[in-house]
């Protein structure tokens, strides 16, 4: 393996590439503790206290690396956002290395680099601890050896190839459509050569067996992922094929798309040829997702290869025409477009300076759900009011006389406010807290008896009448930059439950 990695040889462009990677780093961990948790990371904190093989939603991965980050370092935003960050970091690097194995020179490596870095879709999931942060990474790993592969012809780093792919299958199951474009992109071209090797059936198996843990746990639990995935197109977007491709040049800079458009031409191009599976993979990618309406950053973990492939023969372009002003004019405008569309993605600017800048913004905003949005766009917007409205649930509870406290638990309508509640639970002394979204239904009610239950979120006051003989309505949650369902909430103390919980729990379930 020692050619494969001879790549990562001691000169000034791993400099640049070290370099930029350490600033993506660097403004990742000066961003990290502005605003607050973002909704999924109190989630993935509650799963990490549960783990399993598998979540309704999510394989396992993301839930043993919470309990780790949990374990030593803690729970303060720092800690949460450092492993995303790093894995943003590394991106950036990888991304130079693929440009260098396809035969980028300084110039095109360290291009190649700064394009991922600015790309506003990676600097959004790098920012918070989600599954999306590392799904990036074990794709780029997984192209960067494939680009091996192709390269020197070994057949015997298929098993490597299994291994990346497996290991990315414990964090997100988006890598089988990875798979099914390469066989596609391998079909289509000379190098399906390789359905003759064994070695490419053993990486396969390599990769298979990671899944199979989660496969098995599903299976136990009555295929609950299967059923989250047919509800999942409910709340997504349905853009047209149009609007697609335009969030696609929206979400990794408008400033970068004549780049990766010259990547993937430069896969169809002659000097492209032995690296041409990985252009029908985009081609294959762009075509599934668009037509099942998938939401539109599915398709962002196979952009930095474009970048790759379009530093290069930008670069062969300027060279050959002795266009150097071409160069510095091209980098000057990502970063000064990098810096300009930074703000939209991470934290950067204190909050009323972002209140001002997004409103001159207004508008440049990709919609990837259906649910309206309010002053902030979803993914600032989900960092605001889980503490408020912890402390107005706090002040409800405290309310109850004593016999009831010592009866009551929560219910939630969605995995967001119920893991906020539980994250801030001990801090204010709340209750148990249980919910019926995703695997929150699978986790059950556990303790809670129904006697006396706050529900936040959860259904209006006739549904509730149905199951309790005593419904009234204490108290509203209220935030300004949250999501709009998430502000005015009703909260509830419902008593008299009219039947067992254990029987009333199927009808709580939502998976979606």
């Amino acid at each position: 393996m020692q050619k494969f990695f001879a790549v990562l040889r001691n000169d000034r462009s791993t400099l640049d590439l070290l370099a930029l990677a350490a600033i993506k780093l660097l403004v990742h961990l000066l961003t990290s503790q502005r605003y607050g948790y973002f909704r999924d990371e109190f989630y993935y904190i509650a799963a990490s206290k549960r783990l399993a093989f598998g979540y309704v939603d999510f394989p396992p991965f993301i839930a043993v690396l919470t309990r780790l980050v949990r374990v030593t370092l803690g729970e303060s935003l720092l800690a949460l956002h450092l492993l995303p960050a790093l894995a943003g970091a590394v991106l950036v690097f990888l991304t130079g290395l693929m440009a260098r194995q396809l035969g980028a020179n300084r110039f095109g490596q360290t291009l190649a680099a700064l394009t991922a870095l600015i790309a506003p879709q990676f600097l959004g999931v790098n920012s918070l601890l989600t599954v999306d942060a590392f799904d990036v990474l074990f794709w780029g790993l997984a192209i960067y050896v494939l680009i091996l592969i192709l390269k020197y012809e070994d057949p015997k780093v298929w098993l490597w190839f299994g291994l990346v792919v497996g290991l990315g299958l414990t964090n997100k199951i988006s890598l089988l459509y990875f798979s099914l474009a390469l066989v596609i992109g391998l079909v289509l071209t000379p190098q399906r050569k390789y359905f003759r090797s064994l070695w490419l059936y053993l990486g396969g198996a390599i990769a298979l067996a990671f899944l199979v843990p989660y496969l098995i746990w599903n299976a136990a639990n009555g295929w609950p992922t299967v059923q989250f995935f047919a509800a999942y197109g409910n709340k997504v977007y349905q853009a047209s094929p149009i609007e697609f491709i335009l969030q696609q040049i929206l979400i990794m800079h408008p400033f970068t798309f004549p780049l990766w458009l010259m990547g993937l031409i430069y896969f169809f191009s002659k000097k492209g040829t032995a690296y041409r599976p990985l252009g029908w993979m985009y081609i294959v990618l762009l075509l599934i997702f668009m037509l099942q309406h998938a939401k539109n950053y599915f398709l962002a973990p196979i952009y930095p290869v474009l970048f790759a492939a379009g530093a290069v023969l930008f670069e062969q372009l300027v060279q050959a025409g002795r266009r150097s002003w071409l160069k510095a004019a091209f980098v000057s405008l990502l970063v000064i477009g990098g810096i300009l569309v930074a703000p939209l993605a991470i934290p950067i600017l204190p909050l009323r300076a972002h209140l001002a800048y997004t409103r001159i913004t207004s508008g440049t905003d990709t919609q990837s759900e259906i649910y309206e949005t309010g002053v902030f766009p979803q993914h600032f917007a989900d960092r605001f009011g889980w503490e408020e409205m912890a402390v107005t649930v706090a002040d409800v509870y405290h309310s109850l006389p004593p016999e009831d406290q010592a009866n009551a638990c929560i219910f939630a309508g969605n995995y967001g406010e119920a893991g906020a509640l539980e994250f801030y639970g001990p801090r204010y002394g709340l209750p148990h807290v249980i919910s019926g979204h995703n695997n929150y239904y699978l986790w059950g009610p556990d303790d809670c008896t129904g006697e006396t239950v706050i529900t936040i979120g959860a259904g209006n006051l006739e549904d509730l009448k149905q199951a309790f003989s005593d419904v009234r309505q204490v108290d509203q949650t209220h935030c300004d930059y949250c999501m709009p369902y998430e502000n005015n909430l009703p909260i509830y103390v419902a008593r008299g439950l009219k039947s067992p919980l254990e029987q009333l729990w199927p009808g709580v379930k939502v998976f979606q």
